[in-house]
């Protein structure tokens, strides 16, 4: 994923859960930014809206799969990448 669409995914994230865009690091614990279940409900709607993709989420089964910020970026880049493949299957 280049970096601008990394960059685009952390502003999404510091946006929807009100946090300095400078704390924002692929090994960075969402837990230890306070980031909420709400919150991560708001992020993936965003980056759904943002990326034109469907992002597997379920705020009470799921929260738990993202530990940091790098599971979100991991996440976007795998449905990014199955659309693309789709688009040129």
């Amino acid at each position: 994923m280049s970096q601008p669409q990394i960059d685009e995914i952390l502003d999404i994230v510091a946006q929807k859960a009100l946090i300095d865009r400078s704390k924002l690091t692929r090994d960075a614990k969402l837990a230890d930014l306070n980031v909420s279940s709400l919150d991560m409900v708001e992020v993936m709607f965003a980056l759904e809206d943002k990326f034109g993709v469907e992002l597997p989420f379920n705020a009470n089964t799921n929260a738990n799969e993202f530990e940091t910020v790098g599971d979100v970026i991991t996440l976007v880049e795998k449905q990014l990448a199955a659309k693309k493949a789709v688009s040129n299957g």
